[in-house]
């Protein structure tokens, strides 16, 4: 017996060493396309130095912004599924690490009860009516001969911090779109106060015009349209609150909150719209590669892919492994006549221990065309993934340069339209001065009305564009998720509710997704199986 085991030992252990092979390919990064400068930095508004500003929102200078964002990091909903997600990827990591111990591990045990025919070959002989009874433990392992489940942890991986990409560039977009809600809020009240006041001279104007109809200086016709330029000003107010309130509400839902949930943050009276920064920090196209989580996402999915073509490959050869069962057995018949021990007294004696292993090989030679036609299929998603990172970078540069050249326009077309605005508050003065003194027809009143409304209206909207420009290039330069590492990827509350219903050993502390996840030596985490 010692020697039908050191030799299966001897065996298993060759087999083992035998298999150092890793088939599929090695992931290389993809090739990106060069690009040395930004077109559109000037290095004075949009300057070249790298990106410095963590924390984006804060160079705004509106402390409600900053509130907002960091209400939002703590409840907002999908990047709190987001966060969920990665921990699903860092627990299907650990599935695919335990392929490489053995997949069977069972403790067996259980009763039988044979009642054989007495007129079948071999049972004449033997007892035709028995109980059997067994306990023991059996293994099958698979060892990893083509590198099939290294592979597969390569791509479990990549996929766990693809995941963590993912939701870097979720708070990305949180961010930003929380900054463009609140924008929207301050605009849409800055465009309410701009209507209103308008309202307020209209109806002087309106006033006016009504004293000098009673005075028998002007016609009816300056009346009617006094108050018909006041009416349609009047008109425009209600679309105005319509458009702040579904404002306020989507900002409400960026928060994870119900409708009306903001206004504590956002407070009771109107605000400002938030002042542009001086200057914006572009960096170089190089910086971006880094920066931007979803073309981290981008080629990590490709990486996962990679491998997912050598576990596929790995499918063409043959598969080696151990299989093995060491218990106890014994069985007594159901003939109470007899006498001695019972089959389960005899079961834990060292007569009843039976034990068999060994190796062994499968191939599946006749599913060859499958298997093939399968690595192609995977291999084809691979260069698919290829191509969409490429692509990806290439959005992500035109996105920069979008907002770039949209912020440098938007600067200027508010310092025309600031101008305007000048031009047309001094014209409304003289025309109602020269209305009153009966030195001009009234048309030149409503002219100078509807100019001055058109060019505070185009003001206000210049100033949220500018600013909504600015938060353009932070989004598409990708920052705000460098605050993140270190914090977890779920709240305190949910980590507690979800140990409760699970046994989530310590996957859930923030330390067990945080990359890099090899060790100093190199190789792959060992995390509970």
């Amino acid at each position: 017996m010692r020697r039908s085991w050191q030799r299966g030992c001897w065996l298993a252990l060759g087999v083992a060493v035998a298999g150092c092979t890793t088939v599929g390919p090695d992931f290389v990064p993809p090739v990106t396309p060069g690009l040395e400068q930004w077109h559109e930095a000037d290095g004075t508004v949009l300057t070249r130095t790298p990106a410095g500003q963590v924390r984006w929102w804060e160079a705004f200078g509106d402390p409600v912004l900053t509130k907002l964002v960091e209400t939002a990091y703590q409840e907002n909903n999908n990047l709190k599924i987001a966060g969920l997600r990665v921990l699903q990827a860092r627990a299907q990591l650990g599935i695919a690490v335990g392929y490489l111990y053995p997949q069977v591990q069972q403790l067996n045990g259980g009763a039988s009860v044979t009642s054989a025919s007495e007129n079948a070959a071999n049972t004449r002989a033997g007892d035709l009516e028995f109980w059997e009874y067994n306990v023991g433990a059996s293994v099958s392992w698979e060892l990893d001969f083509w590198g099939k489940f290294r592979r597969a942890i390569e791509s479990a991986d990549a996929n766990l911090l693809a995941s963590i990409a993912a939701y870097d560039n979720t708070l990305v977009l949180l961010v930003a779109q929380v900054a463009d809600t609140y924008v929207a809020i301050r605009s849409a009240e800055e465009q309410l106060r701009v209507a209103r006041e308008n309202v307020a001279l209209q109806q002087r104007g309106l006033q006016i015009t009504e004293a000098r109809f009673r005075g028998g200086d002007v016609g009816e016709l300056d009346v009617l349209q006094a108050r018909t330029q006041l009416l349609g000003t009047q008109a425009s107010i209600p679309p105005l609150d319509t458009g702040l309130q579904q404002a306020r509400n989507a900002l409400s839902t960026l928060l994870g909150r119900p409708p009306g949930g903001v206004e504590e943050i956002l407070g009771s009276q109107p605000g400002v719209i938030p002042a542009p920064p001086r200057t914006v920090a572009a960096g170089a196209p190089a910086d971006l590669l880094r920066r931007r989580p979803d073309v981290r996402q981008a080629e990590l999915a490709a990486a996962a892919q990679s491998a997912a073509v050598g576990v596929a490959e790995a499918d063409l050869y043959p598969s080696f492994g151990l299989t093995g069962f060491f218990g106890v057995v014994a069985a007594d018949q159901t003939d109470t006549t007899r006498t001695g021990d019972s089959g389960i007294g005899q079961l834990f004696s060292s007569n009843s221990v039976t034990f068999f292993g060994g190796p062994y090989f499968s191939w599946n030679v006749l599913n060859y065309g499958r298997i093939t036609n399968n690595v192609r299929v995977q291999d084809a998603r691979f260069q698919q993934l290829l191509v969409n990172y490429q692509d990806t970078v290439l959005r992500a540069m035109r996105e920069v340069e979008d907002g770039m050249v949209a912020y440098l326009n938007s600067r200027e077309q508010q310092r025309i339209l600031d101008a305007t605005e000048a031009s047309a508050r001094r014209s409304l003065t003289l025309a109602n001065i020269g209305y009153k003194e009966g030195l001009s027809d009234f048309q030149r009143v409503l002219d100078a009305q509807g100019a001055l409304l058109q060019a505070q209206r185009q003001v206000v909207a210049a100033r949220s564009t500018t600013v909504s420009s600015a938060i353009g290039i932070y989004r598409a330069l990708g920052g705000g998720w460098e605050s993140r590492p270190g914090q977890g990827f779920v709240d305190q509350a949910t980590r507690d509710e979800m140990r409760q219903r699970v046994n989530w050993g310590d996957l859930l502390d923030p330390s067990a997704t945080e990359p890099p996840l090899k060790g100093q030596d190199g190789q792959w985490p060992l995390p509970d199986r």
